[in-house]
């Protein structure tokens, strides 16, 4: 093939707009990838909302109601439940390390083998909750509410190994 001036100008142009495309960022203008959000649902009213195995690492809910809805098996580390309504909120096997659960209602709150490692629940209130193998290491709570946790307490967290009493420091 022989090229002329014509055909080189448009070899070139092409080429240059091939590799524009393949060395472009992929959330440029393009938008391929959608940009990551941080989940605020502070003041929200989620009753029996579905959050069952999703990374929600970092996100707020301050002040929401989540009566009712289902956290189980989702990772929660380090997540905002301040003055969070979680009655009878499903919990099983989530990861609640160093979450904040200060002034949370998780009355009636399944927690069975959720780990809780290093959360912050002062005046958290648990009345009726399950926490059977619930993981409570270097979890700071009421002495009441603490009391209360050791009257239910049983069982072995799966992840962790510890014993739910032990966490608790029960006597």
């Amino acid at each position: 093939m022989i090229f002329t001036k014509s055909n080189w100008i448009i070899v070139t142009i092409v080429s240059l707009l091939f590799w524009g495309m393949a060395c472009m960022p992929l959330n440029s203008t393009f938008d391929l990838i959608p940009p990551a959000f941080a989940l605020d649902y502070n003041k929200e009213i989620l009753i029996e909302s579905d959050f069952s195995g999703q990374d929600l690492t970092d996100s707020s809910f301050t002040k929401a109601n989540l009566r009712d809805s289902n956290f189980s098996n989702s990772n929660l580390q380090g997540v905002r439940f301040f003055a969070t309504n979680l009655e009878s909120a499903n919990l099983r096997n989530a990861n609640l390390r160093y979450a904040t659960l200060d002034s949370a209602r998780l009355v009636k709150a399944d927690l069975t083998n959720a780990v809780l490692e290093g959360a912050f629940a002062s005046n958290a209130r648990f009345d009726g909750a399950i926490i059977d193998g619930a993981d409570f290491t270097d979890v700071l709570l009421r002495a009441d509410e603490q009391d209360k946790l050791c009257k239910l307490a049983k069982g072995t967290n799966p992840t962790t190994g510890r014993n739910t009493r032990d966490t608790l420091f029960c006597n």
